[in-house]
């Protein structure tokens, strides 16, 4: 677990002078369990925490925010070696008041071999929360 100062996994960029990149405290790790734990204000900053969970193999966090109509029965542990690169959002797009969508490329290695995870995700707000539902497109690795 990264510590409240680390670098957040998701890697979003903190505005104005100083720059760099959001600290997990302040970033991803106030939706895993901080004050704001399971509240993602938007679709954006779920898929970010989600990520991020992925990283830090929070597979609880994983469940939670996934949609109970689209939830596997569980999440395999991942691959031994496994290395998250990065992720870049690449749009983000509200479809209706409760809706939305995330497009985004997520990097990982694994084997000595590197992945992209390229998906275009659905979100919706039920009860006053955020859920992932699925992959709106078939989700494709290069």
């Amino acid at each position: 677990m990264p510590t409240p100062s680390d670098a957040c996994p998701c890697g979003r960029e903190v505005r104005g002078a100083s720059g760099g990149v959001a600290r997990y405290a302040d970033c991803c790790g106030r939706f895993h369990a901080g004050p704001l734990h399971l509240q993602a204000p938007d679709p954006e900053a779920l898929m970010r925490s989600r990520y991020s969970a992925f990283v830090l193999d929070l597979r609880d966090y994983l469940m939670a925010t996934w949609h109970p109509d689209h939830r596997p029965a569980l999440i395999e542990p991942p691959e031994p070696g496994l290395r998250w690169l990065g992720l870049q959002i690449t749009a983000t797009r509200m479809t209706v008041p409760d809706r939305g969508e995330v497009s985004f490329v997520a990097r990982s290695k694994l084997g000595g071999r590197a992945h992209r995870l390229v998906e275009r995700s659905g979100f919706v707000r039920e009860g006053g929360r955020w859920f992932y539902t699925c992959a709106l497109e078939g989700a494709a690795e290069a």
